[in-house]
């Protein structure tokens, strides 16, 4: 009976255990049950995304206002085409707003992070923020920072 009991007891601390793995993936992934409410659809062209994924984050002053939703390459421009959905509670973005590629915490999860303009006409469903700063890419810095080095030993 003594070892049925340890047994029991054992089973629910990895059951516990186990859940609590699920639901630390469930958050690190960003994958929610939390439906969005309305949302207006805006879209940005960057040079290099870098590892932005769909469902990444968009976020203001560090609050998140909506997530990226589709990212293509446009083969006219030679870029990639960011579409964002914006909460629809966020209706007052200027025209000249600022989207950079971010990166978060120590995983390097990428986010865009918008900056706000000072322009009267704001953002609407389909405009497109034309202000924007692509990803830092690790291994171009590291690059850069070994050329300029040898250049100067030379």
């Amino acid at each position: 009976m003594r070892t049925r009991n340890l047994e029991l007891i054992v089973g629910v601390f990895i059951l516990a255990g186990l859940l609590a793995l699920a639901v630390l993936a469930v958050r690190v992934s960003g994958l929610t049950a939390t439906s969005t409410g309305s949302t207006y659809s805006v879209h940005a062209y960057f040079d290099n995304v870098a590892g932005l994924t769909p469902r990444a984050k968009v976020t203001m002053s560090g609050v998140t206002i909506g997530q990226v939703t589709a990212i293509s390459f446009d083969k006219n421009r030679y870029s990639a085409r960011v579409d964002l959905a914006i909460d629809s509670k966020v209706d007052t973005l200027p025209a000249d707003s600022t989207a950079s590629i971010l990166t978060a915490g120590l995983l390097g999860e990428k986010y865009v992070g918008i900056s706000v303009g000072g322009d009267d006409d704001l953002l609407v469903d389909g405009s497109e923020l034309y202000d924007t700063q692509s990803a830092l890419v690790l291994e171009e810095l590291i690059g850069r920072f070994l050329l300029n080095t040898v250049s100067k030993d030379d």
